[in-house]
């Protein structure tokens, strides 16, 4: 059975920093893009930033180059976001999804596997 568990969100200070985990059971990781995305209420959900299955690294937030850092250790199966100088904006719950396929998309309807969410919150 494939499940999708994120960790590692919390409550951080403006300028802080957190480690998001995506982890991965039930196949092999290593034929999967992964794509990480937020959402706010009341807006959709949007994609930030994907890491393919031979970790090609896209951007999707103009926001996030030079702030956010992702990576993959498929030994494992899991998934990590750095999240860097962390902005009250950023606050959002991350979820992280799964597609198995060679190359990323900052499209919703194109992973077919997703985590619960785990919520980031940036305030003083």
């Amino acid at each position: 059975q494939v499940q999708v568990v994120e960790s590692g969100g919390g409550l951080v200070e403006p300028g802080g920093s957190l480690r998001l985990s995506c982890a991965a059971s039930g196949f092999p990781l290593d034929y999967f893009a992964v794509g990480w995305f937020r959402q706010v209420p009341g807006k959709e959900r949007e994609g930030i930033i994907c890491i393919s299955s031979n970790e090609g690294i896209t951007y999707y937030e103009d926001s996030v180059p030079g702030r956010f850092t992702i990576s993959r250790d498929d030994a494992k199966k899991t998934v990590y976001l750095q999240l860097n100088s962390l902005k009250p904006e950023d606050t959002a719950v991350y979820y992280c999804a799964l597609a198995r396929k060679y190359y990323c998309s900052p499209y919703v309807d194109y992973y077919a596997y997703w985590g619960q969410g785990t919520q980031v919150t940036v305030s003083s």
